[in-house]
């Protein structure tokens, strides 16, 4: 690329494109962080607008697998929101979340993050849909299974894998025990990752820290509970069902 160009001038085209690899990194994490924000908030509107801007950017950048991926992303935390509420078109947004990862598969059937997700976005759906659950939950195994054999440290992977379980495993039975033990892992390796990476996805922290202490209220850990509870809202102070969590162990 920079083969007959002078010494000066190949490194002034390296700074530069050093510098415009550092401004599309920072604007990934920004969308990371606004997606982040809206869902910890609960902001059904500000995540439309995001999806929105990024469905008409990727029209002019079919090829961004970023800008993809953060679409997915916040089409995933829609669908959370609005199952979590009136569950009306929860299905759509986790539908679009499978729907845009497709292309991102084809092109790296070896994307660990990205089978994660549609794995996420598959078992949500099968949630919302009691026609197709079957099917979806064998899809969502499918996705997570492949993530595991190239990633199984993957502190996403280790999360979504183990809420999964432990919403549908008899407590104190063999599989919760299984699932709480894959979520305390989960845990250990958010703690070892930057909450806030840039380009890269660096979600779950928050939820994961939250999950264990909705774990340790129910089983009658309420220091354990709070502890867990509090480190969530370090991760994330903005995050409306961390704080709902917390209240309600102070009414106790």
């Amino acid at each position: 690329m920079f083969a007959g160009m002078p010494g000066p001038g190949k490194f002034l085209c390296a700074i530069l494109l050093l510098m415009a690899g550092a401004l599309h990194a920072q604007e990934g994490g920004d969308v990371q962080a606004q997606i982040l924000y809206a869902y910890h908030t609960e902001d059904t509107n500000s995540l439309a607008d995001l999806i929105e801007g990024l469905s008409a950017r990727l029209k002019d950048s079919a090829d961004d697998g970023a800008l993809r991926y953060h679409l997915a992303h916040a089409q995933y935390r829609l669908g959370e929101l609005v199952a979590a509420g009136s569950g009306r078109h929860a299905d759509s947004a986790f539908s679009d979340c499978i729907d845009d990862l497709k292309p991102l598969l084809k092109k790296d059937v070896k994307s660990a993050e990205s089978l994660v997700l549609q794995g996420a976005c598959y078992a949500a759906l099968a949630d919302v849909s009691s026609v197709q659950a079957v099917l979806l939950r064998s899809r969502a195994a499918d996705r997570l299974h492949q993530a595991a054999q190239l990633a199984p440290r993957n502190p996403r992977l280790l999360l979504i894998e183990s809420t999964n379980e432990l919403a549908h495993a008899k407590p104190g039975s063999a599989e919760f025990q299984r699932a709480l033990g894959e979520l305390n892992m989960a845990t250990r390796e958010f703690d070892a990752s930057p909450a806030t990476r840039i380009d890269v996805p660096g979600w779950g922290h928050a939820e994961a820290y939250l999950a264990m202490g909705r774990v340790s209220q129910a089983r009658g850990d309420t220091v354990g509970a709070r502890n867990w509870i509090e480190k969530s809202l370090i991760a994330a102070p903005d995050f409306k069902a961390a704080q709902r969590q917390l209240a309600s162990l102070e009414k106790r």
